[in-house]
């Protein structure tokens, strides 16, 4: 996986990596769920498709960490894949994949309340794509 946790005060900083605006997204999607809990036991047999838009690329990432936040707070959705079948710099179209939380099997490591617009930010970078994003936990 292309991330990298940094010191945030008593939050959580991610910065993901990649070589394009697709695993941008998916990463940080994947780390979101990465911190939540142990993914190898989580199994990708239910599909949710996720549409969310913004105003740019950086609060497209936090209205889709938002929303895909939301399926683990709402619905205990927990995501093992994410697969971005459309992004433009105001719209993103995910598939994500993954199955309901099984307190039998799985253990939640980092409790996330939040996602937020702090130091939020998307960047084209020499080698590709650079997002950092800040959790509340």
């Amino acid at each position: 996986m292309g991330y990298r946790i940094f010191d945030h005060t008593a939050d959580l900083g991610v910065e993901i990596s990649g070589a394009s605006l697709e695993e941008i997204y998916a990463g940080a999607a994947l780390a979101l769920f990465d911190l939540l809990t142990d993914l190898s036991s989580v199994r990708a047999g239910v599909a949710r498709e996720i549409v969310v838009s913004g105003e740019d690329p950086a609060d497209l990432l936090v209205n889709f960490l938002r929303e895909i936040l939301y399926a683990w707070n709402g619905d205990r959705f927990l995501m093992k894949a994410c697969r971005i079948r459309e992004v433009s710099p105001r719209r993103l179209k995910a598939l994500l994949r993954g199955e309901p939380f099984d307190p039998s099997r799985h253990r939640v490591q980092q409790e996330i309340k939040a996602v937020t617009y702090h130091q939020a930010s998307v960047e084209k970078t020499g080698d590709g794509w650079v997002a950092r994003v800040i959790f509340d936990v």
